[in-house]
């Protein structure tokens, strides 16, 4: 499939007055009276949000908290790209009926979005199939699609045409061409997002049935006529959103809205934007030093690297020519080797709490190499075991450092989770496009924290060295 150039693309698309579109979207929103829950499947999803709950569990008691708070939106971190299938399965189902439980005790109405990877890795269609199962048998609602959104600015993430792209520089690479689409546990081929659905459904939802939303629609405010296509949608059948800005969300969300108000229901699989949009969230500043370094905390930082996408190999590159970060890296292959691994993690702790003590910053890395591990549940296996060393460190320390960066989807999951104790965060917004920031609960580790949630496929080369120099600066 042929890639393009960003800029000869975009210099096509006809612009609009965006003040109309959210003076519009306002007024839409205003009159939706549903809480909106986000299913995240690890920590990165909250990248365009802030000022937003997130729940590490999905008790009742967290369910009921997140229905009773004034915010429209709440998140719950699944993780569950950390998961095998039957344990997506089961934490799923649980979720539904918890989420109807709490639903029917409140009398509150509520839209589910399960945010998933912009790069399309992850346990689809399988999340949103269970929960849709589970949710009808529990309760009167009937789904009539699912709309999938995959755009997401702030990582380079377009659709265009039906087909899913990811920037590289100012090449937009069909999705199925790059390293994402041969994810060991979560491979896929087709670019165009109909066939996609028909490749990850096994042909249950075919591409000639995929109801299509064009960005010359879109563009030329045809909201009664995409209103149109939504009510036309049944039997379950995707619905696929065209975006190459935020504006294009909006535009459909409008029609949306009006589809909604007059019962339609779909389940929603999207990236992070189409969160923003729904919540109604405006855009707000990138956060400073003062907002994410610990007051008082002479302490060095801390950084985790475990992901072992090709773009955090060239950011953590680009990072190891900081003369003043000491750097340790953990060998990835003493997961199988219980006692030396417990000796390799007791080792990393000792050197890093003397070096935060000192005040130095301190990244541990796996190494790059990567593990053949045969099937793709035994490499999703020894992911999860490589993390969770990682975690140990972490959960171990016994000094607070100034700032704590995790990198990767995982990692930044089971560092916050395991490692930080969170059962409940706050996000305080973005320190760079695309890379969220948790405060840290009362119950934590280390309580009323920053914490810095840097995705394994976002940014530069040049991002993760920057918001490290940034925070090092004295």
């Amino acid at each position: 499939m042929k890639k393009l150039a960003k800029k000869s693309v975009f210099s096509k698309i006809k612009e609009i007055d965006v003040g109309i579109v959210d003076t519009e979207l306002e007024e839409a929103l205003s009159n939706l009276n549903k809480k909106i829950i986000v299913l995240d499947d690890d920590p990165t999803g909250i990248q365009t949000v802030h000022d937003i709950s997130v729940y590490t569990d999905w008790s009742t008691e967290s369910i009921a908290a997140g229905f009773a708070e004034e915010q429209p939106m709440f998140f719950i971190l699944t993780n569950s790209r950390a998961l095998t299938v039957e344990q997506t399965r089961m934490v799923h189902k649980e979720i539904a009926e918890n989420i109807v439980a709490e639903s029917k005790k409140c009398g509150k109405n509520f839209i589910i979005i399960s945010r998933g990877d912009s790069t399309l890795r992850g346990h689809y269609p399988l999340e949103t199939q269970i929960l849709k199962e589970t949710l009808e048998a529990a309760s009167a609602i009937r789904f009539d699609g699912e709309v999938l959104i995959p755009f997401f600015k702030e990582g380079g993430r377009f659709t265009i045409d039906n087909v899913h792209y990811v920037q590289e520089s100012q090449t937009l690479v069909p999705v199925g061409e790059t390293e994402f689409a041969k994810d060991k546990t979560f491979s896929f081929a087709a670019s165009e997002l109909g066939e996609y659905i028909e490749e990850k459904t096994e042909g249950s939802y075919k591409a000639a049935d995929t109801t299509y939303i064009t960005l010359e629609d879109l563009r030329n405010l045809k909201i009664p006529e995409i209103s149109r296509q939504l009510l036309a949608v049944k039997e379950f059948n995707k619905v696929i959103v065209n975006a190459v800005d935020y504006v294009d969300v909006k535009i459909f969300t409008i029609a949306l809205l009006q589809v909604i108000a007059q019962g339609k229901n779909f389940m929603f699989r999207t990236a992070a934007a189409f969160t923003k949009v729904i919540g109604g969230l405006n855009d707000q500043e990138l956060l400073n030093k003062a907002d994410l370094v610990a007051k008082g905390n002479k302490n060095g930082g801390l950084i985790i690297v475990g992901s072992h996408v090709e773009k955090t190999t060239h950011q953590l590159a680009e990072l190891q020519k900081c003369t003043d970060i000491r750097f340790f890296e953990f060998n990835q292959g003493l997961v199988v080797e219980p006692e030396q691994l417990e000796t390799a993690i007791q080792s990393i702790i000792v050197e890093t709490e003397k070096y935060l003590k000192r005040g130095e910053t301190v990244t541990i890395f796996t190494g790059r190499k990567r593990l053949d591990a045969g099937t793709e549940e035994e490499s999703l296996r020894l992911s999860v075991k490589i993390s969770a060393a990682l975690t140990a460190i972490v959960q171990r320390l016994s000094v607070q450092p100034s700032f704590l960066i995790a990198k990767g989807g995982i990692t930044s999951s089971d560092v916050g989770t395991k490692g930080l104790n969170v059962k409940k965060a706050r996000v305080m917004g973005q320190v760079k496009p695309g890379v969220p920031v948790w405060l840290t609960g009362q119950e934590a580790k280390f309580a009323n924290m920053p914490y810095i949630i840097f995705p394994g496929n976002v940014g530069g080369i040049m991002t993760l060295r920057e918001v490290v120099e940034m925070l090092n600066n004295q």
